[in-house]
C-alpha cells in the first residue's frame, strides 16, 4: 500500500497541536516523550520539505536568468 503524503500545511497543523499539548502541562512524563518524538520527526520532516522547495526555487531562479541574459 503507498504511503500517504503529508501536506506541509497538514504537518506544520499537527506540529502546532504537539507544541500545545506539550505546553498545556497534562501529559505524564512518557506521555509528553511520545509527543516530543513525534514533534521531532515533524520538524525533521518539515524541515526536509522546506529543503526540497528551496532547492525547486533554486532551479526556477536560475533558469530565468539564463533566459534573462540570453535577450
Amino acid at each position: 500500500m503507498p504511503r500517504k503524503v503529508e501536506s506541509y500545511n497538514d504537518m506544520f497543523s499537527r506540529l502546532q497541536e504537539v507544541v500545545n499539548k506539550l505546553e498545556s502541562n497534562e501529559l505524564s512524563l512518557e506521555e509528553s516523550m511520545k509527543v516530543y518524538e513525534e514533534g521531532v520527526k515533524l520538524v525533521n520532516k518539515l524541515y526536509k520539505t522546506l529543503n526540497n522547495f528551496e532547492g525547486k526555487i533554486k532551479v526556477i531562479n536560475d533558469d530565468q536568468e539564463i533566459d534573462i541574459k540570453g535577450v
